[in-house]
């Protein structure tokens, strides 16, 4: 198959040129268009790589349409799947939460339902999108631990991250943000959300620390790759960076973005935060972080269509030195590469043939179609 006529998105430079597939894998590159019979004729749109999702909780809302509502777990993933690559999302790693601030919560009783429609799935061939697992481990919760070790056997992850949503520190430094998202979400009273901070903060003493070492001793040992998650200080990353993570996944400060980049790891930040200009908890915005060349990732997070869009208006900020070329990689190569794979998330000879032909319509780009291992997937 031929791509031709298309603004093509490289590492380092946008051509206009045409791409070659064979075998599910990138042929060749060249400049300049092709009048050949059966040539698929870009008219002059984007060719950008297919892009790798590495923090996503899209799935959830699919098991648990409504409070109360489980829905079967095939049908679910299979809507989230056609979500994922229609976004133009060709690699997403599956964020399923181990642990959470409530108890009994959705969440919880979804793990297991999740990871297996997730596995079979893949072993049953009925997905677009490649999908990994990601475990996000909510160290401040008792039972942590635990389901972690009996999840990552059973389903050994591709990426673990470790968080702490206790009050008063990390995403929610701010007692006020606190309340108001967490009375928001649940419909807690004023007296129900002390009762509420007390617990949460008396599980933290308790557990975060030991299950954070543990975790994170589990996955050093197995090679998995590590990610931390709202790091707010120096001592913060410093203390990611002793447990071997390799990504800062959602820093909520400007000294802890730096902190970060500064020792290597890969900066992430939701593309959400740059769609709506801002984070929604009050903290760092990306398009700060982006302004002084500190962001190396983004993730769509909780809404799978922000991701391009946030490349591309990233790419149209003057403020910033991110040209659309730069802005892909923050959504493609990068996220990839944080993770160890090699063979996907840049368009050149002998990679994976994940590509996305997008137009872009004012200021947003508008995805025509999505070819998956060279098959056309959307």
């Amino acid at each position: 198959m031929i791509l031709t006529n298309a603004h093509i998105v490289l590492e380092n430079e946008v051509i206009q040129g045409s791409v070659t597939l064979r075998d599910g894998l990138i042929e060749s590159i060249d400049q300049g268009s092709v009048t050949l019979p059966g040539a698929v004729d870009c008219a002059g749109g984007y060719l950008v790589p297919g892009m790798v999702e590495l923090h996503t909780d899209n799935m959830e809302k699919h098991f648990t349409p409504r409070p109360g509502v489980a829905w079967p777990g095939l049908s679910a993933f299979k809507v989230h799947d056609a979500q994922m690559i229609s976004a133009g999302i060709t690699t997403v790693f599956d964020a399923i939460s181990v642990g959470d601030v409530i108890e009994g919560s959705e969440r919880l009783k979804n793990l297991t339902r999740m990871a297996d429609a997730l596995s079979e799935s893949r072993s049953r061939g009925l997905t677009r999108s490649d999908h990994l697992l990601h475990l996000r481990c909510e160290v401040s919760h008792e039972d942590t631990l635990g389901n972690f070790k009996q999840l990552s056997e059973r389903y050994p992850p591709q990426l673990v991250s470790v968080m702490d949503h206790t009050p008063g520190q990390r995403q929610f430094a701010s007692l006020e943000k606190y309340r108001q998202y967490y009375q928001g979400k649940y419909k807690l009273s004023d007296t129900e959300m002390e009762v509420f901070i007390k617990r949460q903060t008396e599980a933290s003493r308790l557990y975060s620390d030991q299950y954070r070492r543990d975790i994170c001793a589990i996955c050093d040992e197995r090679g998995i790759p590590l990610a931390s998650h709202d790091d707010a200080t120096r001592d913060h990353v410093a203390e990611s960076v002793s447990f071997n993570m390799v990504i800062a996944e959602f820093p909520t400060t400007y000294e802890a973005a730096r902190a970060a980049h500064g020792q290597g790891m890969a900066v992430l930040m939701g593309a959400p935060n740059v769609v709506r200009g801002g984070s929604h908890s009050g903290n760092i915005a990306a398009h700060t972080l982006a302004s002084e060349g500190l962001l190396d990732i983004l993730s769509s997070d909780y809404y799978p269509a922000s991701l391009l869009d946030a490349a591309f208006k990233l790419a149209s900020d003057e403020s910033n030195q991110y040209d659309l070329a730069k802005a892909i990689t923050l959504v493609s190569c990068n996220p990839a590469r944080s993770v160890g794979l090699s063979d996907r998330g840049r368009i050149a000879p002998g990679l994976r043939a994940d590509l996305v032909w997008c137009e872009a319509t004012h200021d947003h780009p508008h995805i025509r179609h999505v070819w998956k291992d060279g098959q056309r997937a959307f």
